[in-house]
Order: C-alpha cells, then structure tokens, then sequence
C-alpha cells in the first residue's frame, strides 16, 4: 500500500461500528488471555485425569507459549500483507476449533497438539489486534482505545488463576476450554461485520524468514525455560547460541526486505526500541511476581488456592482502573513520563510485597497489590500507544506482534527466573527466602524499565514524545523524497 493511501485512511470506525468492532477484539483477546493462563491451576487435574506424570503434564502450557510466541512475527507480517481483519477472523476460528479439540481430548499428547493449534489461534489475534484498534478509534481517541485494549489483555492474563479455580471447583477442566467455544462463535459472526477493512499490501510473504524467525525464538524460548529448570550448563548454552546464530541470520534476511518478518527497521527508531524493551522488563517483572506469589501464598502462608487466587485479584482490579485513564492522559502527554512514573510506583509496590511482615493480614497483603496493579496499569496503554503510533499505519500490524512479543517474552523470562530461583533457593523449608528474593528481583526489573522509559523524553528528533502523527509525516516524507 502507498504511504499516501495510508495517510488518506479514514480516522477511526463511526459509531456504532466502532463499538462493535472494540467488542468484538476485546472478546477474542480476553478468551486468549485467559487461556494463556487457567491451565496452569487445571495442570495437576488434568495431569491426575489423562494419567500422566507432572513433568510430562506441562507440555498442556508449552505447547501453547511455545507455538504462540514462534508465530505471532510471521503473523502479524502476514497481517501487513493480507489485511488485519483477515487474519484476525482465521486466528479466531482456529482458537475456537481448538478449544473444543483440547476438551475432547482423552489422552496427554492429544491435549498437547491441540494445546499447540490454541496457541497459533491465539497467535492470530494477538499479532493484529493492536493494529485493528489503531484503525478502530479516531487518532485523538487512540490511547482510550489502547488502554481498554491493555485492560482487558491484563485483566484476563491476571484473573485467569482465580476464574479457573471458580470453574474447577463446580466442573470438570474441559470446561476451562468448552466454554469457548460459543463465545468464539458470536465474536466471529461479530468480526465479520464490524471490524475495519484495510487495503491488502501486495507484497509477498517471505517463507524462508518465517522458517528462520520460528526457529529463532523457538530456541530462544527454550533456552530460557532450560536455564530456568536447571536442565545443565551445555544443553542450554546450545540452544542460545543456536538462537543467536540463526537470529543473526534472520536479520541480515530481513535488512534487504520491503516487509520484513522481523522488524529490524522499526527498531532503529529510539522511541520504538526503547518502548519494546521498557515493555519486556515490565512484563518480566509482572511474570516473577505472579509466579512466585502463589507459592509464598499456599506454602509459606497455608492459603487455599481459591484463597490464593483472591489474593491475587486486587492487582487485575487496580490495573482496570489505571489502564483507562492512563490511556486517556496518553493522548496528551508523553509516554516516557507516564510509563515511568507508572513502573516507579509497580517497584516501590513489590519492594513493599518483599517486605510483608512473617504473618501478614489479608489486608497487609491486599494494600501492596493493589499499589503493584496501579503502577502497571498507569505504564501500560501509553507505553502500547508509543510503540503502535511510533511506525507508518501500513506497519501497525509489525508493531502490535512485538507489542504482542515483548509481553510474551518477558514473561516468559519472568517465569524461568522464578523456576531458577527456587530450584537453587528453595530447599529444607526456604520457600519464603525463595519467594521473597524472586519479588525483590521482580522489584529491580521494574525499577531498570521505569529509567528506560523515562530515556523515552530525550530529543531523538524521528518522533513525537507522545508517539503521536510524526512517523507517518516521517515515513510520508521519506516516500516522496
């Protein structure tokens, strides 16, 4: 697509599309959400249920981060090149398909394939979605619509715990993945009326780039998890540097593409790369906390796991709170003071949750996170508007796969540091030394992604502060040069 057409789109859907479009992606992404985050409550159940031993049950989550996280690049590319409505309907239908598989799955390695498919669906919505609500809401709307966005991805992430225990307590785990299945219907009838057209690129999809960004970040996620598990020095050592020998040429691959897989362009602007990492360090911290938490709750503190799961919930409730309203000072102040200031207040909040006193009140416990919850929301929807509105519209869907990327990854490292943590830490009764130094690691992360953020004010001269109009002008420049 020109750059012109693109700055000729028109500003947003009319009302009433644009609700129905907004609903219609908040529905899909809090059914992805949520997925991405029950079964780990279901895993002994499920692993009890199918036979199985619990080492081999956590193929169940695996599988789906594995598969998400090696195709959302490849998808949100494809996204650029086919349209975002297009691939947003085919991720949706197949994250429906395959939640009625993953319940009628009898044995583990059934789960685990349809687990797989789940999160090549889930792929699918998250690698456009964010371009989709840039096309949704009018430019001086744009973080409104990025923090609903924001809202509803944290919300449903960080409540899955609770709402699966909800579930397993009056049914059977298939309905953690059957209840899908009929929402996904609705949104997809929805999603075929209501969702923004955009213009197909015409460029061509780039196989080999797919092939090596797929492995790339497929050793890359291993490897950490490895090192988190402890599974010996050589083997992870391997499969880094196998990720970073591919990685390489993946991006010497991608330096002479149109439209690359991996937006090795998109990175040399400041505000993008600065954003893309204040998200990962953010999302890592997040990732500590709420893998480590519910250990401290259950083994140090003898809650239940429906009591731990509420333990939990003030923090999801504070970033629903924050996320709107940050997201509306987004449209008018720079995201490097908002993210910052926000990441500050998630640091002193988990310095505050490492130092719960040794029997703490549910109250001690509930003040703290609602004070972590606040500051991660508030950094949240303008750190998202920064890195979607710092590229060309005809880029938007590159950037919401590495909006997309950066959360999955940070979490990702957050859980194999918690793993790590505990497997040198945890040992004759340290559960709580164990918990409490993966919070205040938690803690120095967020305090490393609030500087980062706030390098976000320096004069770069290539954007706007706020991450507003300026790479279109940029890009539009550039195109008639």
């Amino acid at each position: 697509m020109a750059e012109r057409d693109v700055l000729d789109a028109p500003d947003g859907l009319p009302i009433p599309q644009r609700y129905w479009a907004a609903a219609t992606v908040a529905t899909a992404l809090t059914m992805a959400g949520l997925d991405g985050a029950i079964a780990n409550v279901a895993l002994p159940t499920i692993a009890r249920d199918l036979h199985a031993s619990a080492a081999s049950s956590i193929w169940v989550v695996n599988a789906y981060q594995l598969t998400a996280m090696v195709s959302l690049a490849p998808l949100a590319s494809l996204g650029d090149i086919m349209g975002y409505r297009r691939i947003y309907w085919m991720g949706l239908a197949v994250f429906t398909l395959a939640s009625l598989l993953c319940a009628l799955s009898s044995t583990l390695p059934m789960l685990a394939l349809a687990r797989a498919l789940q999160g090549f669906g889930a792929a699918g919505i998250m690698s456009v979605n964010a371009a989709l609500v840039r096309y949704t809401y009018p430019q001086k709307l744009l973080g409104q619509g990025i923090g609903i966005n924001t809202l509803v991805i944290a919300t449903s992430s960080a409540a899955g715990p609770t709402i699966a225990s909800g579930v397993l307590a009056v049914a059977h785990w298939q309905w953690l993945f059957l209840i899908n299945v009929p929402i996904g219907i609705v949104a997809l009838a929805l999603a075929l009326r209501s969702l923004p057209y955009t213009e197909p690129s015409g460029h061509h999809f780039d196989l080999p780039s797919a092939v090596l960004s797929a492995l790339t970040f497929g050793l890359l996620i291993t490897g950490i998890d490895s090192f988190g598990h402890a599974l010996g020095l050589p083997l992870v050592l391997a499969e880094l540097a196998g990720a970073v020998t591919v990685g390489v040429i993946l991006v010497r691959r991608q330096e002479s593409l149109t439209v690359p897989i991996l937006p090795v362009d998109l990175f040399r602007r400041p505000i993008f790369a600065l954003s893309a990492l204040t998200s990962t360090c953010s999302f890592t911290a997040q990732g500590i906390a709420f893998v480590a938490m519910p250990f401290y709750f259950q083994d140090v503190l003898g809650r239940s796991q429906v009591e731990t799961g509420l333990l939990l919930t003030p923090w999801p409730i504070a970033v629903g709170v924050a996320a709107p309203f940050a997201g509306r000072l987004a449209d008018r102040h720079p995201a490097g003071v908002l993210g910052g200031f926000g990441l500050a207040v998630l640091a002193v909040g988990l310095v505050l949750v490492a130092l719960l006193p040794a029997h703490p009140t549910t109250a001690d416990i509930v003040w703290r996170m609602t004070i972590c919850g606040l500051g991660f929301g508030f950094f949240q929807s303008p750190n998202n508007r920064a890195i979607i509105t710092s590229v060309p519209r005809s880029r938007s869907g590159n950037a919401g796969g590495v909006v997309s990327m950066a959360r999955l990854l940070g979490q990702t490292i957050g859980a194999a540091l918690v793993a790590l943590i505990f497997g040198v830490v945890a040992h004759g009764g340290r559960a709580g030394h164990a918990a409490t130094l993966a919070v205040v690691v938690a803690a120095c992360f967020a305090a490393v992604a609030s500087v980062v953020s706030s390098l976000r004010m320096m004069n770069f001269g290539d954007a706007d502060p706020r991450g507003g109009a300026a790479a279109e002008r940029v890009s539009a420049n550039s195109a008639t040069s």
